[in-house]
């Protein structure tokens, strides 16, 4: 493990994993590599529970990761990996406020039924509400401005806990140079690459409210992690 995410969820964390992977940093655990292994599951609900996870078991074969629920145990991870550097997405509170109340936050209220009735998707929900939302932002996620507060406080804590030499606090506005120049590597001659637009979120959510009796409003939900940024 080189690169830590410790960013929130809808700041860019897909389009930092595939710059990540673009750089050479191998293969970036995120979210979706969550659903790729299911037996993943039961180990983010044991760190949130308190209980010791071997870190290096759980990240065999990556190299970076960044976006929920890695991002939340940062500092435990800094200990595992003493030599990773710790990358810091941000963007504007408020626009990240919003985007994560329309998106992913929806998802797992909309899909909540899916816990009954699907053996992966429901512990996948379970998981994300225990972790999430119900862990970090503590059952207080609608509460705006209390979630908005928390997104700085969370920022100014990483800055005191993480070395300034071994953190960058990066927007995915500010594209490669920042980036490459924390990271040692050369700037690639490709487009910063752009993930997971809130339009596209929105096109799959309005799918997951319209066609319930066509398409299983768990796999819809699947789909929806899977470009969650």
């Amino acid at each position: 493990m080189q690169v830590i995410g410790s960013g929130f969820g809808r700041t860019g964390t897909l389009s930092l994993k595939s710059a990540l992977e673009t750089l050479g940093f191998g293969r970036c655990y995120h979210m979706m590599e969550v659903i790729r292994r299911p037996g993943h599951v039961k180990v983010w609900v044991a760190a949130a529970n308190g209980q010791p996870v071997n870190w290096q078991q759980l990240f065999t074969g990556f190299e970076a990761a960044v976006d929920y629920p890695s991002s939340i145990y940062y500092r435990e991870m800094m200990q595992a990996f003493p030599h990773a550097k710790v990358l810091h997405s941000v963007r504007d509170p408020q626009r990240w406020y919003d985007s994560t109340l329309a998106t992913i936050y929806r998802v797992d209220k909309l899909s909540a039924w899916a816990i009954r009735w699907l053996p992966f998707i429901g512990p996948m929900f379970r998981m994300t509400n225990n972790v999430i939302w119900d862990g970090l932002f503590q059952g207080r996620f609608e509460d705006r401005e209390f979630a908005v507060k928390f997104f700085d406080e969370y920022t100014a804590e990483v800055k005191r806990v993480v070395p300034a030499d071994r953190l960058l606090v990066f927007d995915v506005k500010q594209g490669w140079e920042p980036l490459c120049d924390f990271l040692d590597v050369p700037i690639p001659d490709t487009p910063f690459p752009h993930r997971n637009d809130r339009a596209s979120m929105q096109r799959i959510l309005a799918a997951l409210r319209a066609l319930p009796w066509l398409v299983p409003a768990g796999i819809l939900a699947l789909l929806v992690w899977l470009i969650a940024a």
